[in-house]
């Protein structure tokens, strides 16, 4: 069975960091590749920030943190970016990611696998337009990646078995739970998931409650967190693309259907935490 001992990972942002992050602190040599410098450069920053304060509260050893911060290589050419896998955080567009893969396809070896991160976009149709489609997989972390322990190894109509095997294997090597699925809308959480936002919403359309009332009543139930600070956490933008995503491919289900509400918090700018508004300023 094939064995991987290198990463890329593609995308500096916040899933992408943290999923390096996850990535060198297993003891992979890790590749982070960003085109735009400045965003590459805050993410190396926040990488070596959040393992200083990982030092600093005993969590790792000094050594621990040096080790990690050597095993990275960040870089805005994607000549750099070969590996035994390559792990995609860009933007929820297929075009873009088939377009990387691709690409990334001239550098790499045959056997080099091409993983993509993405919440729900149909890993079939993207591999279909792929070289060597029996290499690309699903591998889909939570925000925030180096938190979350629960990655979803999504197996496309192409994916090899020792591809997916293989895979099951790199999840328990990052320290994380691995969970296998079909390919299908939305995977398993976030097709779980959509009525927790989308109820919580139509309360909030329909004058039922506000958002801080709704919020509190549910984690008052266990919930972790509400489903408006869960939105505001993940960003408003990648939640509403993803109920528009599973609401599409499931054939525009009613029950299904995406707020209003949530699309004019994404006109406007409102994304949550990383833009500091969304349902709550931060």
């Amino acid at each position: 069975m094939q064995r991987i001992n290198s990463i890329i990972v593609c995308g500096a942002g916040t899933m992408g960091s943290g999923i390096a992050q996850v990535s060198a602190m297993a003891g992979f040599p890790t590749v982070l590749y960003e085109p735009n410098e400045s965003v590459l450069q805050k993410a190396g920053e926040k990488i070596k920030t959040t393992l200083q304060t990982l030092a600093d509260r005993g969590k790792i050893t000094p050594e621990k943190q040096e080790e990690t911060l050597q095993l990275f290589q960040f870089t805005s050419a994607l000549k750099d970016c070969t590996g035994d896998a390559v792990i995609e955080a860009i933007i929820e567009k297929p075009e873009a990611k088939i377009a990387l893969f691709n690409q990334l396809a001239q550098w790499n070896d045959p056997e080099t696998l091409f993983l993509s991160n993405t919440s729900s976009l149909s890993i079939s149709e993207m591999a279909r337009h792929i070289s060597g489609p029996h290499r690309v997989a699903g591998l889909h972390f939570f925000n925030p990646a180096p938190v979350m322990k629960l990655v979803e190894v999504v197996q496309a109509e192409q994916t090899a078995e020792t591809v997916v095997e293989c895979l099951l294997q790199l999840v328990q090597r990052f320290g994380k739970t691995p969970v296998l699925c079909k390919d299908a809308p939305g995977f398993i959480v976030n097709r779980v998931a959509r009525p927790y936002y989308i109820e919580a919403l139509r309360l909030l359309e329909e004058g039922v409650a506000d958002v801080e009332t709704i919020d509190r009543l549910l984690e008052s139930k266990g919930f972790k967190m509400g489903p408006f600070r869960l939105m505001d956490l993940i960003g408003n933008d990648i939640n509403y693309a993803v109920s528009c995503s599973v609401y599409e491919q499931l054939q525009q289900p009613e029950r299904l259907k995406p707020s209003s509400i949530q699309q004019e918090k994404v006109e406007k700018g409102e994304l949550g935490k990383k833009s500091g508004k969304g349902y709550y300023r931060y």
